[in-house]
């Protein structure tokens, strides 16, 4: 029986591992993705008792929120499984925006719920900040939306923490979802203080870091042209070879627990009180099925030590 945990102050109540769905027709993210693969993970997710999925309209644009949200709908699980999608993005000749202002962000909602099929989106982002809207000003508009029943809780990503408070000056923020792996800690110093001081829960986007924390990589790995990790630093030259050997000492704790290097990693996250869920990506359902074992992994206070000493700052 899997131990569900309530996302911060929001009435979310989900298994821990969830699952992020950038590779559910994301095909501006990476090549070669196949429609009915994803949409087959994505029920062999809910099978296995994955309830929280996480979207967004520039995965796609916007497929990967239709196809995410057939596959619920087919399965006639809408009121079982929490789903997260996020906007900002808007294409103005050609050219991507980030866009909050009110106006838009309602809009943007609205042409989510017709995408994913469904009468409300149980947790909604800002995406990306732009650069004039005033961040309380377009949270107001999603509590606007909240109190209509359209979405059931707030969230932003890639803000700065002074963003994050300007957005948060009424108290309506509920979740704030950024880059924070092993590898990328930053989040530790500017977001998890006042996270925690205010119920905000922390969801980090990236916790394998595209693989590399799951141990399956050595210096002779390459990715096709395309592939963002292609522009990741942590994928290149000496800094690549660096994370590499880390990831070495991180299997041997994981051969000591006798347990795999990517449930360490996600047991590591969850035993961090800033972090109520993870949401890893997959491109199967096979690696649906070994992300939830990470549900068994215990992390003694002596682990989370050691792990976070291999990935010292």
């Amino acid at each position: 029986m899997v131990q569900k945990v309530q996302i911060a102050k929001t009435d979310l109540v989900v298994n821990p591992i969830g699952l992020g769905t950038n590779a559910v027709g994301g095909h501006n993210l990476y090549p070669n993705l196949k429609d009915e693969q994803g949409m087959d993970m994505v029920r062999d997710a809910i099978n296995h008792g994955v309830d929280f999925l996480d979207t967004a309209f520039i995965y796609g644009p916007g497929y990967s929120e239709e196809l995410v949200g057939k596959v619920v709908k087919d399965m006639g699980k809408r009121q079982e499984v929490v789903i997260a999608t996020k906007a900002a993005h808007k294409f103005v000749d050609g050219e991507v925006q980030f866009d909050n202002s009110p106006a838009f962000l309602k809009q943007a909602v609205d042409d989510a719920l017709k995408r994913i099929q469904t009468d409300y989106i149980d947790l909604f982002y800002i995406h990306n900040p732009d650069e004039n809207t005033p961040k309380d000003e377009a949270v107001g508009a999603l509590k606007e939306l909240k109190d209509a029943g359209k979405i059931r809780s707030i969230g932003v990503s890639n803000f700065s923490l002074d963003q994050l408070k300007e957005a948060n000056k009424d108290g309506y923020v509920d979740v704030v979802q950024d880059l924070y792996n092993l590898i990328q800690r930053d989040a530790e110093q500017t977001f998890f203080d006042y996270t925690k001081e205010n119920d905000i829960s922390f969801i980090p986007f990236f916790p394998l870091a595209s693989g590399l924390l799951a141990g399956k990589y050595d210096e002779n790995t390459t990715f096709p042209e395309g592939d963002l990790r292609n522009g990741f630093d942590h994928f290149q030259g000496e800094s690549f070879r660096k994370n590499l050997a880390r990831v070495e000492k991180l299997r041997e704790i994981a051969a000591a627990k006798q347990v795999e290097i990517p449930h360490l990693v996600l047991a590591w996250y969850l035993a961090n009180d800033a972090i109520d869920v993870v949401i890893p990506g997959a491109k199967n359902g096979s690696q649906v099925q070994n992300n939830l074992q990470t549900l068994d992994v215990a992390i003694s206070d002596e682990e989370y030590k050691a792990i976070s000493d291999i990935f010292a700052l």
